[in-house]
């Protein structure tokens, strides 16, 4: 099963911490080509993705897909 990114919030998120796709994809174990097509909308995400890519920024999962607030 897979879930929309809101891509602009993963990048957002990303900047504020300092990381470029390649340092957040090291942390994580995502490829950083991936993270770029989730923060472009190019692709959706399996959750285990996301919970990757929250636990490494410090938000709930919920905060990085499309239409949870």
């Amino acid at each position: 099963m897979s879930f929309d990114v809101d891509g602009e919030k993963l990048r957002q998120l990303r900047v504020a911490k300092a990381l470029s796709l390649r340092a957040l994809g090291e942390i994580t174990g995502v490829a950083f080509d991936t993270i770029s097509k989730l923060e472009n909308g190019h692709r959706p995400a399996r959750l285990v993705t996301i919970r990757k890519l929250a636990e490494a920024l410090g938000v709930e999962p919920k905060e990085l897909m499309k239409g949870e607030e």
